[in-house]
Formats: structure tokens, C-alpha cells, sequence
């Protein structure tokens, strides 16, 4: 099989169709559709569906997800400057975030209940998508993508969890990395870890904790996580998120 049949054979795909919607042939109607579909030149599709508009349709839970995510990013830069990510002044700085920084308490509480609120709306979200049946074609990449933002949003709150370091905290992680170390093949308790060689000092438990059990290391790689790498990888997201909707016509509607 020479290279022009595998071409043809992936771009003919279900999957490369179900991201890439034109084809490349440069047509008078191609010219057209890329002004049209342009996310950059038109935000929203030139036809929206009258149920569209309606607010019962959607109650606008994405929107009011991408809100709370506005808020947490907002609430948690502020966050950021009274906080240091150690063992000796994680709690402490907690502390003083609540008593002694002014509207402190109201800054950090705002954190907590709008990511809480984030996990709930996300959830509904992926819901009321479901039993619409906007996953279906041509949707189901746009379907992947916020599957991975939902995983995105518990891998935030898991990793934020860790970071007030009170008794409450640290039993959670605890708890949820032991689980971690039980998994399948890549824990160092789960079953036929011995095929591939993982012990407690290379297995997914320590690779999350940057040791055998929470502390110092654990402490400093979820406030990297918490902070940097998993805020980006959702915004890029998010971003493809967005642009997929605006591709594939706007507020989604039973098909």
C-alpha cells in the first residue's frame, strides 16, 4: 500500500472528518464556507435555531462553567500571593489568609464554593448534553474534548485539596494516592505490577507524590499542578472547546 492510498484512507476516516469538517479542494463553495465558518470573523454561526435561544434548552451551564472558571482563575492568582507551598507555612498562611488579611476569609470561601460549584455545573453540563444526544455526529469530537475538561475539573479540585495541608487534607490525598498505588499494572499494591517491573519507589503513587507518602514533595508538585499545568491544559482545552461549538453550528440541539 503506497502513501496517496494511506492519505486517502485516514482523511476518508470517521475520526479525521469528525475533526477536520472541509475538505482541502480549493472550490468557489470551499472559498465561502471558510469566510462563513471563520471563528475569528464570526463568533456566532449566520443561523441559529430559534430552540436555541431559549434559555430552558441549555440553562446556559456551559457559560456559567466557563464563569466559574473565570472566578477560580481570579480568586486563585489573589490566593497565590499569601501563600507558600511548604509544609512549615502551607497552614499557617491559611491562617492568616482568614484572620489577619482583609476580606481574607470572603477570598478564599469565594475559591472554594465556586470550584465546587464548577464540579456540579460541569457534571450537569455533560448531562444535559448526553440526553439531548448532542454527542453524536458530527459532535463526538467536541464530546472527547469536554469528557477531558470534566477530568481536567476533578483533577483540580483533587489537587487543590492537598493544598490548605489540615488533617482533613492530608487523609484525603492519602486515601486517593493508596488508591492510585492500587491500580492495575501501574501500582505498586495493584495486581501484575510485577510484570512490569513497578515498585513503590516507580510506581503512579510515587510519580503523584514525588515520595512514598504525602509530604514535602507531594505538597509542592499538586501546587504546580493546582496552579500552572493543569490551569493551561484546560484553557487550551477550552479554547478547542469553543471553537468546535462555533464549528459545528452553534448551541448544540437534539439531532
Amino acid at each position: 500500500m503506497h502513501m496517496g492510498s494511506i492519505s486517502k484512507k485516514i482523511t476518508e476516516s470517521q475520526i479525521w472528518r469528525s475533526v477536520f469538517r472541509h475538505r482541502f479542494s480549493d472550490t468557489p463553495r470551499n472559498r465561502v464556507l471558510t469566510v462563513v465558518s471563520n471563528f475569528f470573523l464570526h463568533v456566532h454561526p449566520p443561523k441559529v435555531r430559534r430552540i436555541g435561544l431559549k434559555i430552558r434548552h441549555t440553562f446556559c451551564l456551559g457559560g456559567l462553567t466557563f464563569f466559574m472558571f473565570l472566578v477560580e482563575t481570579i480568586t486563585g492568582v489573589l490566593l497565590m500571593f499569601y501563600y507558600r507551598p511548604t509544609v512549615e507555612y502551607a497552614y499557617l498562611d491559611m491562617r492568616l489568609l482568614e484572620h489577619v488579611v482583609k476580606f481574607g476569609l470572603v477570598m478564599r470561601n469565594l475559591h472554594r464554593w465556586a470550584a465546587h460549584a464548577m464540579v456540579i455545573l460541569v457534571m450537569m453540563h455533560m448531562l444535559r448534553v448526553f440526553l439531548t444526544g448532542s454527542y453524536r455526529p458530527p459532535r463526538e469530537f467536541n464530546w472527547v474534548v469536554g469528557v477531558f475538561l470534566l477530568v481536567l475539573t476533578l483533577l483540580l479540585s483533587f489537587t487543590g485539596y492537598l493544598l490548605p495541608w489540615d488533617q482533613l487534607s492530608f487523609w484525603a490525598i492519602t486515601v486517593g494516592t493508596r488508591m492510585a498505588g492500587a491500580t492495575p499494572l501501574l501500582g505498586s499494591e495493584g495486581p501484575f505490577h510485577q510484570l512490569l517491573g513497578i515498585g513503590p519507589e516507580n510506581d503512579v503513587k510515587y510519580l503523584l507524590l514525588g515520595d512514598t507518602m504525602v509530604g514535602e514533595n507531594a505538597l509542592l508538585r499538586f501546587y504546580v499542578l493546582h496552579c500552572i499545568l493543569l490551569p493551561l491544559a484546560a484553557v487550551v482545552l477550552m479554547f478547542v472547546h469553543f471553537w468546535r461549538v462555533r464549528k459545528d453550528g452553534g448551541i448544540s440541539h437534539p439531532l
